[in-house]
């Protein structure tokens, strides 16, 4: 069940690439990180024919996380796109959706005292980030 409409979660920016300098830095990336694998690759590859069985496993390994890794920049290239469903949106439980509204009244509350006197209210300090 759909929350009320004062219940909805704000829409989430869609269709979103990087580009510019960031793309280029993330270009670089890839490009090193599959370089890496690639020699790591060989290097495990001579030491396996070379009688090491234990460089086996790291022969498979090697391109696993040369797949992975592009499977990461692909994502953080494209990183805002819309999922798989992009037509549901998360929905509350309606037991919880007075909480919601609650919630969502504090914040408001909480935006209009600091618009009017240029800070938070005394004890609603943001926690920092260990």
């Amino acid at each position: 069940m759909d929350p009320p409409e004062s219940a909805e979660v704000a829409p989430v920016r869609t269709g979103v690439r990087l580009t510019g300098t960031e793309a280029v830095k993330l270009h670089v990336t890839l490009a090193t990180g599959l370089a890496l694998c690639a020699a790591a690759f060989a290097f495990e590859l001579e030491r396996a024919l070379g009688g090491n069985s234990l460089s086996w496993a790291y022969v498979f390994e090697w391109p696993l996380f040369a797949v992975f890794a592009v499977y990461m920049w692909w994502s953080t290239l494209h990183q805002s796109r819309p999922g798989r469903r992009p037509d549901r949106r998360p929905t509350v439980a309606p037991e919880h959706v007075q909480m919601l509204k609650a919630w969502q009244e504090h914040r408001r509350q909480m935006a209009e005292h600091e618009a009017e006197h240029g800070s938070r209210p005394a004890g609603t300090e943001p926690r920092s980030g260990r």
